[in-house]
């Protein structure tokens, strides 16, 4: 059953790097999270069942690539949650974000594993773009682009607005302008044609990825993103 949240639930999205799967799984985490207020706790963890996702990463890490992405909606002490999922991971970041779903994922609770490919893309603005620039092209122009050329099931748009603890304000690679999710069928996984919804055509399949590439090059994501394919867990607390 699903807890229905108060319009304006503040939302945090952390980037989790040295993931442990068993370790975030964990009813004692959840348990945690929910006495601090958290009402409501998203995972997307890189497991075995998206083992021959495409993953890219900024630049080198001493805690390695992200691996995992929680999301809490919750009004309460963000950096005490923070510190929760920091303590079962080799680092992590947390940041405010302004949420906007531009396609609502089908939503599956209480734990089960969503039937997608989940894509969590790590955007950060290019230095040549002002802010409202690679905004206008970001969330006006490239959205669309980005939903009619993939066979996209949801697609979740996070604007990062601060870091969550001071810690957060650390190196280049460590503050994202945004923090996107899209969601695909699993069969994209390995099949070009399932993931942009070419239906085998091979020229519309080009077409497709060179009308999606073009777009992504003007909002910079063509480089300086790290990219998770990941299992999507969401539970109500």
């Amino acid at each position: 059953m699903t807890t229905w949240l108060p319009a304006g639930t503040p939302k945090t999205v952390h980037l989790l790097r040295g993931a442990d799967a068993e370790a975030l799984l964990a009813d004692d985490l959840r348990s945690a999270l929910a006495a601090l207020g958290v009402r409501r706790l998203q995972l997307n963890l890189d497991d075995e069942p998206v083992a021959a996702g495409l993953r890219l990463a900024a630049g080198d890490h001493p805690a390695g690539p992200i691996t995992g992405v929680a999301s809490l909606w919750a009004a309460t002490d963000h950096a005490a949650a923070h510190a929760l999922l920091a303590e079962r991971v080799r680092a992590a970041t947390g940041w405010h974000v302004d949420e906007r779903r531009r396609l609502d994922p089908p939503e599956t609770y209480a734990g089960e594993r969503a039937d997608a490919l989940a894509n969590v893309a790590v955007l950060r603005r290019p230095a040549e773009l002002d802010e409202a620039t690679w905004r206008h092209r970001w969330l006006v122009e490239h959205t669309p682009i980005a939903i009619r050329t993939q066979a996209t099931s949801g697609y979740v748009q996070n604007i990062v607005l601060g870091p969550v603890a001071e810690a957060a304000a650390g190196g280049a690679d460590e503050r994202p302008d945004a923090i996107v999710e899209e969601l695909f069928p699993t069969a994209g996984l390995t099949d070009p044609h399932a993931f942009h919804g070419s239906g085998g055509d091979d020229a519309e399949l080009t077409r497709r990825i060179t009308e999606l590439m073009t777009s992504v090059a003007r909002i910079g994501a063509d480089h300086d993103l790290d990219l998770v394919p990941s299992g999507r867990r969401l539970w109500d607390l």
